[in-house]
């Protein structure tokens, strides 16, 4: 396995620097965001370290050789809005960048795609789900002729009132993953996979170790991402309310680490682990967000070395 970080919480800094830093402080790898440049909508959205909206030749070449000059590799291309929003013009717009984040990741020498599924929070999952091949056979097609394997995260996406009650990603449980792998394996069989974070399943109460034991052969990302349960919020508001789940650095909330690897390794995974800083208590400045990932990759190293 290859120990990296998520690009997104160095926002602030050109591709370049990221590179450099992750050189200097013994990552193996990043997953670069490749957001439309222009305003985000929510946190760690809208970050843009490879714009591919025009992406030309001489980009290409240009960072090829900034990832040979840096001796880090990238792990894959990070984009995750919401490719079946209701409105058509979003979805549109949406899927069209998609597709440009497909066709460049093999240009820059990666072969992974990471994003949602998506979804229509106002509708159930079933619903849904009688959608996703109307968006999503396309962008399957799209990956396999590039040669990519789209990695699905699975975060429902519910963290405040905009995304209730439904949330945005439909593909947030084991159930769901088992239905898109039979349609999609069907189309393009190993272009669909997971990338796997445990923090999105603690919350929900998902056995991870047994997540990973049964869909370990179709991860094709991870991200290492903890997360803490306030259970005097949770006695507050329930299971049904919002803010009584929060995400940390690892090591500091509820994932059980030892069982996480343990699986994970069973599994036969050699890939990617990068970590993904969501904690707002290092997002104070550059230097806090620096020190977030060292910290987490001085735990980590425990368990990937």
């Amino acid at each position: 396995m290859q120990l990296g970080f998520v690009s997104a919480i160095l926002g602030d800094l050109k591709l370049e620097e990221v590179l450099a830093f992750a050189a200097e402080e013994g990552f193996q790898c990043v997953e670069l965001m490749c957001w439309p440049p222009g305003k985000a909508d929510r946190r760690y959205a809208g970050v843009t370290h490879l714009d591919v909206s025009d992406f030309t030749e001489d980009q290409a070449e240009h960072t090829r050789a900034l990832v040979e000059l840096h001796g880090v590799r990238i792990s894959g291309l990070g984009y995750y809005p919401n490719p079946m929003d209701a409105d058509p013009q979003h979805r549109q717009a949406v899927v069209e960048h998609l597709v440009k984040v497909i066709r460049a990741a093999p240009r820059i020498g990666t072969r992974v795609v990471n994003t949602f599924i998506g979804r229509d929070h106002m509708k159930c999952v079933a619903d849904n789900l009688t959608q996703v091949p109307q968006v999503w056979l396309p962008l399957i097609q799209e990956a396999k002729t590039a040669g990519v394997r789209i990695g699905i995260e699975h975060c429902p996406m519910i963290f405040s009132d905009n995304e209730w009650p439904g949330g945005k990603n439909v593909a947030s449980t084991p159930e769901v993953w088992r239905h898109l792998f039979r349609a999609f394996d069907e189309i393009a069989p190993g272009t669909v996979g997971l990338n796997f974070d445990p923090s999105h399943l603690v919350w929900q109460h998902i056995d991870c170790a047994r997540a990973l034991r049964e869909f370990g052969s179709q991860i094709v990302h991870v991200h290492a991402k903890d997360e803490r349960i306030d259970h005097e919020r949770l006695y507050q508001v329930g299971v049904m309310g919002l803010g009584w789940h929060v995400p940390k650095l690892p090591g500091m909330g509820d994932v059980k680490w030892g069982e996480f690897f343990a699986a994970l390794t069973d599994s036969g995974y050699k890939g990617p682990v990068c970590v993904e800083v969501e904690d707002r208590a290092y997002e104070g400045s550059l230097t806090e967000r620096k020190r977030a990932l060292r910290q987490s990759r001085k735990f980590l190293e425990q368990f990937i070395g």
